[in-house]
């Protein structure tokens, strides 16, 4: 079993993670939402046990990657993960919920990195085969090239989805956020 210092950073980012990961949907369901006591306690364990400590180890675990792509696209979204969930705090520490809600979309967005990325990377290699960049064979071979790709397209993209998200609800002040 590996016993240095990167493979326990790992472990705490994965399972910190997990947390942010499984805690953070049931926040954006109305009837939890409604019950206020239940949604600030779910809320400070998504943050206080998934986003802090998952996006502290996130930019170790990022730098020690060895491909500079991880490193600059995980470091940059391991920092917004942190700073869009401050802003969420602050928010709601000011009532203002409208932004709260926002800023958690966009924390929110950043968390499900972890899922798109894991999508994107097959849609990506299996996208080549048409073209005679890759055969079925050899996608095995070329994933590693793929995944800085999918990393850094995961987090782009559910931001912007998010983004659209938020502006459409803007837009249609009738809708519930």
């Amino acid at each position: 079993m590996p016993d240095g210092v990167q493979y326990w950073v790992l472990v705490a980012h994965v399972l910190t993670a997990t947390v942010a990961l499984v805690v953070g949907p049931a926040q954006f369901i109305p009837r939890i939402r409604a019950r206020r006591g239940v949604h600030r306690a779910l809320g400070r364990t998504y943050l206080l046990a998934g986003v802090l400590p998952a996006g502290l180890t996130a930019i170790p675990v990022a730098l020690w990657s060895g491909h500079l792509l991880t490193q600059l696209s995980l470091t940059t979204a391991a920092v917004l993960w942190l700073v869009t969930g401050g802003l969420a705090y602050r928010a709601a520490r000011r009532r203002d919920f409208a932004a709260h809600r926002r800023w958690m979309l966009r924390n929110y967005a950043l968390t499900f990195l972890a899922v798109t990325s894991r999508i994107l990377v097959p849609v990506l290699l299996l996208s080549r085969i048409p073209f005679g960049g890759a055969g079925v064979g050899s996608i095995g071979e070329d994933a590693p090239s793929m995944i800085p790709i999918g990393q850094t397209l995961g987090w782009i993209i559910n931001l912007a989805l998010v983004e659209v998200l938020i502006r459409r609800r803007r837009c249609h002040p009738g809708r519930a956020t």
